[in-house]
């Protein structure tokens, strides 16, 4: 096998140290064998699975490498490895900012120098304001922070923008570190409802307001965003800088069993936290679940509560201390502090049940017993109790097609096939292409289908201007499950949001007419 056929197949890993270190192999033997461009597209790989696993600060000396590169001679990279390399200097100042491990001053200068690159190619500074607002934020500049919290709100998005569905959820962060727990709410409610989508939402906006929820009395919607929100994240490694919450509310709402078990189950990844930031977080938030469940006498027979409170409040604060040194404040050691400190909100806050469970038009959509795991033929009716368990706005025709909007699309869920077996999943962008334009958007869709696994992106010819569809669809011949059912559909909204929102962010395009 070729060291190109090998990062093509490393690619397709999953992320994990396996993924890490074959990528780790293709650019040391590229840099070996002088293979520039090998080692460029091996280190954006790495980069990427740098950012999707753990240990987050490793991706800086990819990069910086890949952008000496780069420099060194522009001509030899395309428009898209240029587009990348401005995304993966977005993650390298984030990254910065998280790592104690690296100078204020280092993390500043590459804040600046991002700037200096965006303005140069006359990009819109929608993102830079955002890392200026997490960077003032992070040292306790709130005036600062809010001034750029505005900028980043009201400039234009572009193609280097974070993505339409979590710009919200990282703005209501900010919104509820403020106390401003009725904004944070606000803010994420297009996400929360569909009309923004993202492959990783709802739930992490979800996460990022069950607090909010909590604080503003509204303790159902709270914990049915925690249970929604922490069954997906208690498996995904990216997903660690959330726990932090999840361990919270546990904590603030009368949880304190959950909270435990939550501990439990993610206190070995505090050994490769994702960031030290998130680590910081999380071991503040292990020890305040410690800490009352020792006072409320809630602990497993044999667990010596106040040994993990002192070693985890420990950890906490001396992580915090090394972020203080680093940035010339006290602002994380007393926001810790104030962490370790807090009391409860409510008493017992009732959880839903931790398996998804239908309203009463899902459930009489399938079978009278065990619903959510029997499996049963694709229908449309199926298809309307998810949409309906969601809120979303559809409407079906005659034939039993579904369709609605999301974003920046109108989406299309049909039954095809002999026996109306398969699930056919069709996205129209709003934004049109003149037909002159028809070797770029092969490229961005070549480029979409490369880099995502849905939905397929193709362009159609309507005759007097170009439209982008993208596509999925599901063999069913055997049945689905409900929740099976509301994942694929989950996803294919998300991703399908996510392609229009892409698609609105390249230059020039317009807006469908009617």
């Amino acid at each position: 096998m070729t060291d190109r056929h090998a990062l093509d197949a490393a690619r397709r890993l999953p992320y994990g140290d396996a993924k890490v270190a074959e990528l780790e192999r293709i650019v040391a033997q590229a840099d070996a064998d002088d293979d520039t461009r090998l080692g460029f597209d091996a280190r954006f790989a790495l980069i990427e699975a740098y950012a999707g696993h753990t240990e987050r600060w490793r991706m800086l000396p990819e990069f910086g490498w890949c952008l000496a590169a780069f420099d060194r001679d522009p001509s030899r990279y395309n428009p898209r490895d240029a587009g990348l390399l401005r995304w993966y200097h977005k993650w390298a100042v984030g990254a910065l900012r998280a790592t104690p491990r690296m100078g204020l001053t280092r993390t500043l200068a590459a804040l600046d120098d991002m700037e200096r690159r965006f303005r140069e190619g006359g990009h819109s500074l929608q993102a830079v304001y955002n890392l200026r607002c997490r960077i003032a934020d992070h040292l306790g500049d709130e005036a600062e922070a809010r001034r750029y919290f505005g900028l980043w709100r009201t400039a234009r998005r572009d193609a280097n923008s974070d993505c339409a569905g979590c710009d919200p959820s990282r703005q209501a962060q900010h919104l509820a570190e403020w106390g401003r727990w009725a904004e944070a709410v606000e803010i994420v409610e297009p996400v929360l409802s569909g009309v923004l989508g993202c492959p990783k939402q709802p739930e992490r906006a979800l996460a990022t307001v069950m607090l909010p929820y909590l604080r503003l009395g509204r303790t159902a919607e709270a914990a049915a965003a925690h249970v929604r929100s922490y069954r997906r994240h208690r498996h995904e490694r990216d997903s660690f800088p959330l726990l932090s919450q999840h361990l919270t509310f546990c904590a603030l709402s009368g949880n304190l069993d959950r909270g435990l078990s939550i501990l439990d189950e993610h206190l070995g990844w505090l050994d490769r936290p994702y960031d030290d930031f998130c680590a910081m977080e999380f071991a503040a938030a292990g020890a305040l679940v410690a800490r009352l469940s020792a006072r409320h006498g809630v602990a497993p027979r044999g667990l010596d509560l106040g040994a993990i409170e002192a070693r985890l409040a420990a950890e906490a604060r001396r992580r915090a201390a090394d972020f203080d040194t680093r940035n010339g404040t006290d602002h994380q050691s007393r926001r810790t502090e104030r962490w370790l400190g807090q009391e409860p909100i409510a008493d017992a806050v009732a959880l839903p049940p931790d398996d998804p469970v239908p309203d009463t038009a899902a459930a009489a959509a399938l079978a009278p017993e065990g619903r959510q795991e029997m499996i049963v033929p694709l229908s449309t009716e199926a298809i309307v109790a998810i949409l309906d368990e969601r809120g979303d706005r559809y409407m079906v025709d005659d034939d039993g097609s579904v369709a609605g909007r999301w974003g920046d699309a109108v989406i299309h869920f049909d039954r095809t096939g002999p026996r109306k077996e398969l699930l056919h999943i069709r996205a129209l962008a709003d934004v049109r292409f003149p037909r002159s334009r028809r070797t770029e958007l092969y490229e961005f869709c070549n480029g979409w289908n490369h880099d995502r696994l849905l939905p397929k992106a193709y362009v159609h010819d309507t005759g007097a201007e170009l439209v982008i569809a993208g596509e999925t669809t599901t063999d069913l011949e055997h049945g689905i499950a409900a929740t099976q059912l509301a994942v694929i559909i989950q996803t294919a909204i998300s991703a399908s949001a996510a392609l229009a929102d892409a698609l609105g962010r390249l230059p020039g395009p317009t807006a469908a007419s009617g």
